[in-house]
């Protein structure tokens, strides 16, 4: 199983970004896959998680109404659509697979993953 992400970058406060997040190795439509967070110096965040068809999405408190996760599972492709973003968004945001069809209801952001990408750098600054 591979995961690549790609779409970070540098970003000003109140700016957006886009994540994405490749799979191959594995039965996408049949996965949910985690997004996670880890900045310089903070623990490991669970960030946002979706279903294996799409319709079902958790996130985290820090993230709710400005981040949407999405998934198309034609392109084996999931997605983060970052909005307003600020400086304590700043970290390396990798997207994970516990090779399971659903999220943990409850437990999600700190469920273990089987598999992780390299990740992708975000830094958001003035």
């Amino acid at each position: 199983v591979q995961l690549q992400a790609s779409g970070g970058g540098l970003v000003e406060p109140g700016g957006r970004l886009r994540l994405a997040c490749v799979a191959s190795g594995l039965t996408f439509n049949r996965n949910a896959l985690t997004w996670f967070r880890q900045g310089p110096t903070k623990e490991r965040e669970g960030v946002s998680c979706i279903n294996d068809n799409g319709f079902n999405t958790y996130y985290a408190d820090s993230v709710k109404g400005r981040f949407t996760i999405s998934k198309d599972n034609a392109k084996n492709t999931v997605y983060l659509e970052m909005d307003n973003l600020q400086p304590e968004d700043s970290a390396l945001y990798f997207c994970t697979t516990s090779l399971l069809r659903y999220c943990d209801f409850s437990g999600w952001a700190t469920f273990p993953y089987s598999y992780r990408g390299q990740g992708t750098l975000v830094t958001v600054s003035s």
